[in-house]
């Protein structure tokens, strides 16, 4: 089970000033409609939910590998299914319904908390996104801003030194094939020695288990290759909470795992329940005048159980 912390509508105010809590009253205000909803994005979301009954062969782990998502998300979308042994008939929320991150709409944008890529081709059309595998703790992929520099088919591996020194008997060239860890294809990125590639392991995707690089399945990079040019704007954010004004006139919230709480799925299946530290500033900036119609109960429940799909957080 998912540890909670002790955690209230009273305890998530706490320490806003009195000011910001007479600002949380109820207001008189409607539903809106979309057009009338301040900050409203023609695509705020992507996606949606489906279920999935397992048969008596499945694993969460085959069902990310069968769907290519990946683990810590299946997991934490279904936190009281077994990892290892789902049972026969049990129901499986497959968390394809995201909102997309707070990022430049262009090129690729990767979220280190959702462990997801988003490609952008044009303007105003849905990104295509995939699920990724990324740096462990201690040799974590960076944030900020680079681009595509170059780009390679079945690319060669060269294992930088702080790899070699790690595993010293490692080939200082490995050359393309199915041990490649580099997988099919490799996009190099203006940060020295980190990329976005394939992989020969596809069950660490979804998973924080890389050296820095960024991995996808095989499958994925073969079909995003083409698309990407050199000179590719590339954003990587870390954002474990993303809130939008939908279509219907609702504002959404998903949070996602920690990069930390990701670890504890990995070790134990479970994460210690931890609301994000910004959560609440967050939600009332993005509810501006329609603050006094948030929903304080799915709003801790989602900062606590960090499901990593949307909630809508208006009544």
């Amino acid at each position: 089970m998912m540890f909670r912390s002790p955690c209230s509508r009273r305890a998530l105010l706490a320490g806003l000033g009195a000011g910001a809590v007479a600002g949380l009253l109820p207001a008189a205000s409607s539903r809106l409609a979309a057009a009338e909803v301040p900050g409203v994005k023609a695509i705020g979301a992507i996606g949606s939910l489906r279920r999935y009954t397992t048969t008596a062969e499945d694993t969460l782990v085959d069902i990310a590998l069968r769907d290519r998502l990946g683990f810590v998300e299946l997991k934490a979308a279904n936190p009281t299914v077994d990892v290892w042994l789902p049972g026969a008939g049990t129901e499986v929320l497959i968390p394809e319904h995201r909102l997309l991150p707070d990022a430049p709409r262009r090129g690729i944008v990767i979220n280190l908390s959702e462990m997801r890529l988003y490609h952008y081709r044009e303007e105003g059309v849905p990104p295509a996104t995939y699920a990724l595998g990324i740096g462990r703790e201690g040799r974590v992929t960076p944030t900020g801003s680079t681009s595509v520099v170059r780009k390679a088919e079945n690319p060669a591996w060269y294992p930088p030194a702080s790899i070699r020194a790690e595993r010293p008997e490692l080939p200082s060239m490995v050359p393309p094939g199915p041990e490649n860890p580099l997988g099919t294809r490799a996009l190099y990125l203006g940060w020295q020695a980190y990329l976005i590639h394939g992989t020969s392991m596809p069950y660490g995707v979804g998973r924080r288990v890389s050296a820095g690089c960024i991995r996808m399945y095989n499958e994925d990079v073969e079909a995003l290759y083409p698309l990407v040019p050199v000179g590719t704007p590339v954003t990587v954010v870390d954002q474990e909470v993303k809130i939008a004004w939908l279509e219907d006139g609702e504002l959404y919230l998903e949070v996602n795992p920690s990069q930390e709480q990701a670890d504890q799925i990995e070790v134990s299946g479970y994460f210690q329940a931890a609301t994000p530290p910004t959560l609440i500033s967050e939600v009332i900036a993005a509810a501006g005048a329609q603050v006094g119609r948030l929903d304080w109960t799915a709003i801790e429940a989602a900062g606590l159980e960090r499901r990593g799909y949307p909630i809508r957080i208006t009544r």
